[in-house]
């Protein structure tokens, strides 16, 4: 593998279910997935990746603003936005990483609608330019929120 300028993570998985009814399992899916699956990629991915090349997460709005059954998830959420900012400051070879944090999209409304009451959807396009912003841009360790 070699000639990577950027990897763009935009998966993992997360349990949602109440606290009183998550078992430890069922709680580690969004660790095990959504949390280490993206800290690994960048542990691996750095050995790969061009000098000045840069790595993009993805959280959620989950971390600032809890949804019922959500628990699980925020804390995968605020785990992936609190590696990115150490990260950032130990990253070698001028490679830089970020965090995109969307809000639930237009798009997906049929299908997560029902968790998101009260949420102010966003265009896809929108999460889609803090993307380009993080693969593009100059800044490292930020976390774009897209709500």
């Amino acid at each position: 593998i070699k000639d990577i300028d950027a990897v763009v993570s935009a998966t993992g998985g997360a349990t949602f279910k109440s606290l009183s009814d998550m078992s430890l399992e069922e709680n580690n899916v969004a660790i095990k997935s959504k949390l280490l699956g993206q800290i690994n990629l960048v542990l691996i991915g750095q050995h790969y990746l061009n000098k000045n090349g840069s790595f993009t997460l993805t959280s959620g709005i989950m971390m600032d603003d809890p949804i019922l059954l959500g628990s699980s998830a925020a804390m995968a959420n605020v785990g992936v936005s609190g590696f990115v900012t150490s990260a950032a400051v130990e990253l070698k070879n001028g490679l830089r990483i970020n965090n995109v944090s969307p809000n639930v999209v237009e798009e997906a409304l049929d299908k997560y609608g029902e968790f998101f009451k009260g949420f102010t959807a966003v265009p896809v396009d929108k999460v889609a330019n803090a993307f380009i912003k993080s693969v593009e841009g100059a800044q490292t360790g930020q976390t774009y929120k897209v709500y």
